[in-house]
């Protein structure tokens, strides 16, 4: 995850002159398997069923480039969801709302009705780490 971070940024940094560029990309990670953007609806069901009951890691790569400087850090997030029934998973797929999203689904919307609990940066889960951000790269604060 942290390369393909890296190479996002690498991509639009290539013309992007002396401008500061960010990558991220987000996995979800249980006992060793690693959950990516499911590839259709069976497959965001196998993932929902896997993660159904148990806590799993988001982790996300972020990588900041500028010029030839290049920052990156990883943050991780544990999510526990709750047990999911056959009907609370089909109900969430009919949403459409799993598409795109690394683990099957999006805490920021209809997906918190999944979640038990979190440990660590909420906005992490939903797609950037903003504390990470700020951490490689105080100065987006604008403060002297």
């Amino acid at each position: 995850m942290l390369e393909n971070a890296y190479r996002k940024a690498a991509a639009v940094a290539r013309d992007a002159g002396d401008e500061l560029v960010l990558g991220v990309d987000t996995i979800v990670t249980l006992g060793g398997q690693i959950y990516g953007k499911p590839g259709g609806v069976e497959e965001a069901r196998t993932t929902l069923r896997a993660l159904g009951n148990h806590r799993h890691a988001v982790l996300s790569g972020a990588c900041l480039i500028q010029g030839a400087r290049v920052r990156t850090a990883v943050s991780t997030t544990l999510v526990e969801l709750r047990a999911l029934d056959d009907a609370l998973i089909d109900w969430y797929l009919a949403t459409g709302e799993w598409q795109n999203r690394a683990g099957g689904y999006a805490i920021q919307g209809r997906g918190a009705a999944l979640v038990r609990c979190i440990e660590g940066d909420y906005l992490n889960v939903v797609g950037l780490p903003v504390a990470t951000l700020l951490e490689l790269a105080p100065e987006l604060l604008g403060m002297p």
